[in-house]
């Protein structure tokens, strides 16, 4: 076998992707011209491997038996990193106990249902807690630049392995969609079970230093892989007062913008009326746009972040009395609306004080001022883009994709000065670079505050076991040392290894 590479216009490189075995895909869309680099698979002779060709994509996981294994490893919590971690076990004959404070996927389901029609918060069930975590209900971007920690591609074929489509064997920035997300974490988990593990949902983690998690008591030589995702606050503080280290870490914090796609779509493919009429279907060969954008402002860096093309945004919070918003896509990613986050850096230093968890107290705080001025629970505090850059009151809001509902505030004023105008700026920065971008046909609501976590939970380089804290194996988001889902997934299996490897 070999591969050839072909640069092509979106409709040619859309067409051989369509009868063909693709290998890698991006768009190129630096210039006014869009292009597609596609990497094909060919046989000896040069010729092109059909796309429905018998020959593997990839050797398929080998599962093993482990109802009656010698061996067990806790894992606590059910998102990427604690279901990888599980899966690393299966295929290593170790048996893995799963404990998810949240619910399994369908009644977490009618939970968040729930939530979208304001009706009510659950803490322990919504988009940050239960079956598959934060990322059964996220919008599944498939990429990391994490590839030196492990094998990433492993992670995409086990992926697809469990129901996500082809394009994340081949995408640069591979994408599941949040329609799609569920079943597939459903039948991880039902692999999970089949083979002998165990997972225990609705069971919070009460204590680690008698390794009790509500009526269970555990076995004190048990690894215990820890793997709580980034929004259990409650947990980290556990931890902190079981003497478990901890430490401060840098994190982002700010606001979710929202733009017509159509004008997302106009400003990242360079497109104007000629070039519409030229080619109605671009957007069908290439999808819509996305972007990713940086600047520095007095020293600190301000970026979008889980940006998400044709999505909506959603109520992510996990506290009663704060509010925070997310964004994500379904699989098909035809919302007209396009979205991110826009966060300024936030480092230890700007915090005062000492405290490890000073970092949780200030997304807290800015949660709180986000619910207060929102007037009502999950009702989101909203200001027009322009207005919010110039100071001024938004007396409208335009039509959003945010399903509790929005009102009209003053972001500009509450905020924090060392975000609010960080941010200001930065947006004037990003409309230099594609004018148009800065409008009031765009809106920002308040407050992205969990795009990372604010703690880290300090473990050894090599045997990646807690340095306070031998038996227990902090991995993913929630530990420090991850941020998505394919690096806590990767995350993962690395923590399930160096607990099977230290027995």
């Amino acid at each position: 076998m070999d591969q050839v590479q072909l640069i092509l216009s979106p409709k040619e490189a859309y067409e051989l992707a369509q009868q063909f075995r693709v290998v890698k895909r991006s768009v190129d869309a630096r210039q006014r011209e869009l292009k597609v680099h596609l990497t094909l698979l060919t046989d000896d002779e040069g010729r092109y491997i059909p796309r429905d060709s018998a020959i593997p994509l990839y050797p398929a996981p080998q599962w093993q038996d482990v109802h009656n294994a010698s061996h067990e490893v806790i894992i606590i919590g059910a998102g990427p990193a604690g279901l990888f971690a599980a899966l690393t076990c299966i295929e290593h004959g170790v048996r893995p106990i799963i404990y998810e404070r949240g619910k399994e996927v369908s009644e977490r389901k009618r939970d968040i249902a729930l939530l979208n029609r304001n009706e009510g918060l659950n803490p322990e069930s919504n988009y940050c807690f239960g079956e598959g975590g934060a990322g059964t209900f996220s919008d599944g971007k498939l990429f990391s630049r994490s590839k030196k920690r492990g094998d990433m591609q492993r992670v995409m074929e086990l992926f697809h392995y469990f129901g996500a489509p082809d394009t994340v064997l081949y995408e640069a920035h591979a994408h599941i969609g949040s329609d799609k997300l569920p079943g597939i974490i459903r039948r991880m988990c039902e692999c999970i079970l089949a083979h002998g593990g165990e997972i225990h949902f609705e069971t919070c983690v009460t204590s680690l230093e008698e390794l009790k998690i509500q009526n269970y008591k555990l076995k004190i030589d048990t690894p215990v892989i820890l793997a709580i995702g980034h929004s259990a606050h409650d947990t980290y503080r556990m931890l902190y007062n079981e003497g478990v280290a901890l430490e401060t870490k840098g994190f982002a914090m700010g606001v979710r913008c929202e733009h017509p796609q159509a004008l997302i779509n106009q400003l990242m493919f360079h497109l104007d009326e000629s070039r519409k009429t030229k080619d109605e279907r671009l957007i069908d060969y290439v999808g819509n746009a996305s972007y990713s954008l940086v600047t520095q402002v007095n020293g600190r860096g301000v970026y979008s972040f889980c940006m998400c093309p044709g999505g909506h945004i959603v109520p992510a919070g996990s506290e009663p009395n704060g509010c925070v918003v997310n964004g994500m896509s379904a699989s098909h990613r035809n919302s007209p609306y396009a979205n991110s986050g826009m966060v300024v850096q936030i480092n230890p230093e700007d915090i005062p004080g000492n405290d490890p968890l000073r970092g949780l107290a200030m997304q807290e705080e800015l949660e709180r001022l986000a619910f207060e001025h929102g007037q009502t629970p999950n009702i989101a505090p909203a200001q027009r883009l322009k207005d919010f850059v110039e100071g001024k009151e938004s007396k409208t809001i335009p039509e959003c994709s945010y399903l509790p509902g929005i009102v009209s505030s003053r972001l500009d004023q509450w905020l924090p000065a060392h975000i609010g105008r960080r941010l200001q700026q930065g947006f004037r920065d990003f409309d230099r670079k594609y004018p148009g971008f800065l409008t009031n046909e765009a809106v920002i609501l308040g407050v992205e505050s969990r795009s990372s976590s604010a703690v880290r939970i300090p473990r050894d380089r090599e045997t990646m076991q807690s340095i306070s804290t031998p038996l227990l194996y902090p991995c993913g988001e929630g530990a420090g040392y991850a941020g998505g889902i394919t690096s806590s997934a990767l995350d993962g299996i690395n923590a399930a290894k160096a607990a099977i490897g230290n027995w």
